[in-house]
């Protein structure tokens, strides 16, 4: 999870199949010659076409991988190998293997690689020694080998038909590999640029029917709605609003379900959270610190902290917005000078600055725009229930502290939207009604 420029909202990565990021929109399409080449091998000037150069002796294998690992994102990857020759003792190999995979081996041999050889037909899976998995490939089969993000499993085809899967856990970028360890042997590589014959789009079809159908069978807990709702009330404070929802939930809420939407983390400093929210919704910029100095002293110690400096310039449009144009400008002289040289408040300190040149800011564009809009107050506000949320003595994961759980699955349905649905990520606010945008660009949703 990263943190945003602000030190205020975390992002999440996006869910994927690896542990390690990989560059979006990058797809293997040829063969690497520079760092993916094995000792006993040629590549032709396509780098699509691979052949044999050693004399087949025990530790002359030769294996070369893709220039790329197979792309995330996905429901399932897939490649194709065509069998031009199978050599003198038909030892070609298809698979995937890590970035750091030994090229003097075939693919399944080492560690975290799978691979399915042609000679004996045996599936191998990180170790010298194979299983029977299916039927022997020589010249003029083709070969491909996928992996099923979904199911977490590799899968094996011959000549358009599957032969089978096995179950692994893929957790690192994984490439595409093929092995060659006899005479004459010569393969051709399909990375899709070609057709493939494998049907793979009715493949991926079926693989996410499997998941929606999965999806469909899961159950929720009772009243799961109104818990997580109630937990992100409780989250930012808004109290009232809590009182009342569990007042209008008696009638089909039992006590044990209300109780079981608590989140203790989330009840911390409830009223403390509230009293500041009111302040900062009715501008009362000076209360709001003069609470924190009493309450949470080490929220504010330092004066160039990101809560300092929302809260400064948050008070310089409240004068502006009483019309007190004198006090705003002394105001952001003497409080939002000492944050002129760093970085990541350029942007917003220009715009408030830029508030001050005109006789009437408040009919002014810069008035308008998102850094200090009407909605500003409420992300001020987040703002500070998130640091107090902060100081909790017993704070499981800092990083919790920043968003509720409704806001947790909401990135979790906008992850899984991206890696298994139509690449489009999800949008609340259309769903809201209203069609807005997020007022400030790391809003945590």
């Amino acid at each position: 999870m990263d943190i945003d420029p602000m030190g205020l909202v975390p992002f999440p990565s996006l869910s994927s199949p690896y542990d390690q990021p990989v560059l979006i929109g990058t797809f293997p399409t040829s063969l690497d010659t520079r760092e993916g080449l094995g000792p006993f091998v040629k590549v032709s000037t396509d780098k699509l076409t691979a052949w044999y150069t050693g004399s087949g002796g025990k530790d002359e294998v030769g294996a070369v991988r893709a220039t790329w690992p197979a792309p995330g994102g996905r429901i399932a990857y897939y490649f194709e190998m065509v069998v031009k020759n199978s050599g003198q003792n038909g030892l070609v190999a298809i698979g995937f293997g890590p970035k750091n995979f030994n090229l003097r081996r075939q693919p399944g041999w080492e560690s975290g690689s799978c691979g399915y050889h042609g000679d004996d037909g045996h599936l191998y899976t990180g170790r010298g020694f194979g299983k029977p998995f299916g039927p022997t490939f020589s010249t003029g089969d083709t070969i491909g080998a996928g992996i099923n993000y979904a199911s977490q499993e590799f899968f094996f085809t011959k000549n358009g038909k599957l032969v089978g899967n096995v179950r692994m856990d893929i957790k690192v970028p994984i490439y595409p590999l093929v092995g060659l360890h006899s005479p004459n042997e010569e393969v051709y590589v399909n990375f899709g640029l070609d057709p493939l014959l494998f049907n793979f789009e009715a493949f991926m079809l079926e693989e996410r029917i499997k998941q929606r159908a999965l999806i469909q069978k899961l159950s929720f807990p009772p009243n799961a709605c109104h818990r997580i709702i109630r937990s992100y009330l409780l989250h930012y404070g808004y109290k009232d609003t809590l009182d009342a929802f569990d007042k209008e939930s008696e009638s089909f809420c039992s006590s044990t379900t209300v109780e079981d939407g608590i989140n203790e983390q989330d009840i911390y400093a409830l009223n403390q959270r509230k009293i500041l929210r009111e302040h900062i919704k009715n501008g009362e910029i000076d209360l709001v610190f003069d609470k924190l100095q009493e309450w949470y002293p080490q929220v504010v110690q330092n004066e160039t902290s990101t809560i300092n400096f929302l809260l400064h310039s948050q008070q310089v449009v409240e004068y502006l917005r009483v019309g007190n144009w004198i006090k705003a400008g002394d105001y952001a002289q003497t409080e939002l000078s000492k944050f002129a040289k760093i970085e990541c408040f350029a942007n917003r300190l220009l715009h408030t600055f830029a508030l001050l040149r005109y006789n009437e800011p408040l009919s002014s564009p810069v008035w308008h725009h998102h850094f200090l809009g009407t909605r500003n107050p409420e992300f001020v506000a987040d703002a500070v229930n998130v640091i107090v949320l902060s100081t909790n003595p017993n704070l499981k994961d800092p990083k919790n502290c920043a968003s509720s759980r409704l806001e947790r699955l909401l990135r979790q349905l906008n992850a899984c939207s991206l890696e298994y649905g139509d690449g489009v990520a999800f949008d609340l606010f259309p769903e809201l009604g209203n069609g807005s945008k997020p007022y400030w660009p790391y809003w945590p949703f």
